[in-house]
């Protein structure tokens, strides 16, 4: 996402599934996400999950059939995701065998 001056490694080059983001000195990203390590979740209604919520950063679409937002809790920046397109390819559900409904991990 070079035009946001953000810069994205892949969570599937990391061993351990972590999407690694870097920042340019004035990329418009606020210091709550330049300095604290965020969670990212999927949603499957970003409006409805912002309702009511700290907006951190507006939702927007960084990339063809995806929009992302971030809100505050509990002092931290939490990503969230609503893939529009669902096929896309960072789109990645974790499965539980024998069954084809996407599960996903709880928040503490």
């Amino acid at each position: 996402m070079k035009h946001l001056k953000v810069f994205v490694v892949s969570h599937e080059k990391s061993e351990f599934g972590v999407e690694w983001m870097r920042f340019e000195p004035d990329a418009a990203v606020p210091d709550l996400v330049r300095h604290v390590p965020h969670v990212a979740f999927e949603v499957a209604d970003l409006a409805s999950e912002l309702a009511g919520r700290e907006i951190l950063i507006p939702s927007s679409s960084p990339s063809e059939g995806v929009r992302v937002a971030f809100i505050v809790e509990n002092g931290a920046p939490i990503e969230l995701l609503e893939f529009t397109d669902p096929n896309h390819p960072a789109r990645r559900q974790r499965r539980k065998r024998g069954t084809s409904k996407p599960t996903y991990p709880s928040p503490l």
